[in-house]
């Protein structure tokens, strides 16, 4: 007899990014939904990884991650932000970014627990909190601009509030806190028990001048965050699944009783090889922006062509389109009917909301691709 069961997460089915790669695959369509480069590994990384599992690095890596790769973070993050944080105390290595953020999420969310999160707001979030038994409490930003609304978000608040999640550079739209944002957040903050969940993991893709308002950088908002970063990201390897979290001693202590006992430890020689990578390639980090720009420039002018209208992406590798002058569908039959008439894919907006707003046309395309990828997704594009 199969048993009788009542599902955990009952919103929840197949994520809209193995969706629409899977009707990529199906329909040989030029995959620019799911947010992974197509360009090599840095060569250094690649050498270092496998000098790694040469040299014997194949077990269990400590629970908290390798010493010598907390203190390459430890390093870095004082080299970025001007705040280096203890490795023994303050830095978690994990299995990616998102093992980070469901374990910040149950470390401190209870049962009944209020979580704000941000809208749109990364998919992964929500169920996150669904199965600390937390409520999600949705707040819109700006649906053209993706600002904040900080009296929206102050109005959102209550007693039972435990969490706030934040994201910048922001996925979907790329959007970046300034100082302002910064100064407001403090501010909403300052003297209540809300811990802040900072997820930074394209904190290094950053245009035009604009500085990463890390967390990290104001130590009033430090002292009570979760702050999440991610390599895979940093360094075209998103199929090695390794993050981190930074975050004070009492925070983290709580977050690493929850990652002893989901995955334990990270894989251990790319955390080796990663420590390698940062302490010998700095520049590699630092010029992160400078080496995305020429990409996010050139899809911008070539999208200028066609009947899409890009909007400003000022960090991050996702380029959101306003599509209303080629159709009046809603998002994802737009983008199922574009990978499958057009062999282009995209990713709906709606999937990260929780009301997604009445009438918006828009989806989102990665540009991190090499130029022969992002020529033939332009030119089915200006087809439409």
């Amino acid at each position: 007899m199969t048993p009788d069961l009542r599902t955990k997460l009952p919103r929840v089915g197949t994520t809209i990014f193995a969706v629409m790669s899977q009707l990529a695959a199906e329909h040989g369509a030029v995959n620019l939904g799911q947010g992974f480069p197509d360009f090599d590994v840095p060569s250094r990384l690649v050498d270092a990884l496998a000098r790694a599992m040469r040299d014997g690095h194949n077990q269990y890596a400590p629970m908290t991650g390798l010493p010598v790769l907390r203190e390459a973070i430890a390093d870095k993050t004082a080299r970025c932000y001007g705040y280096r944080p203890d490795p023994a105390a303050e830095i978690t290595v994990t299995s990616g970014a998102s093992e980070a953020i469901f374990d910040a999420i149950h470390a401190v969310v209870r049962p009944g627990d209020e979580v704000i999160v941000l809208d749109p707001c990364y998919d992964c979030y929500e169920p996150a909190i669904d199965l600390a038994g937390g409520v999600a409490v949705h707040v819109p930003l700006d649906p053209q601009t993706f600002a904040p609304d900080w009296e929206l978000i102050r109005r959102a608040v209550s007693p039972k509030t435990r969490m706030l999640m934040t994201n910048t550079p922001h996925n979907p739209s790329g959007a970046m806190f300034d100082a302002g944002d910064i100064q407001q957040l403090a501010d909403l903050l300052r003297g209540t028990d809300i811990v802040l969940l900072s997820d930074e993991v394209y904190e290094h893709i950053v245009y035009d001048g604009r500085r990463h308002e890390s967390v990290l950088r104001y130590p009033e908002l430090r002292e009570r965050a979760f702050v999440i970063s991610s390599f895979g990201k940093t360094y075209h390897c998103t199929g090695w699944k390794v993050g981190y979290c930074v975050a004070p001693p009492s925070l983290s202590a709580e977050f690493r009783k929850v990652h002893q006992y989901n995955t334990f430890c990270t894989f251990t020689p790319a955390q080796a090889a990663f420590a390698e990578m940062i302490a010998d390639e700095p520049e590699h980090y630092e010029t992160l922006g400078a080496f995305y720009q020429p990409k996010r420039d050139r899809f911008r002018e070539q999208l200028l062509t066609t009947r899409l209208k890009p909007l400003p992406v000022p960090g991050g590798y996702f380029q959101l389109v306003d599509y209303s002058e080629v159709s009046d569908l809603d998002d994802a039959a737009f983008c199922r009917w574009l990978t499958v008439e057009h062999g282009v894919v995209a990713i709906p907006l709606s999937p990260f909301y929780g009301s997604p707003p009445v009438g918006q046309r828009l989806a989102r395309l990665c540009f991190a691709k090499n130029e022969a990828t992002l020529d033939a997704a332009i030119e089915r594009l200006g087809r439409l």
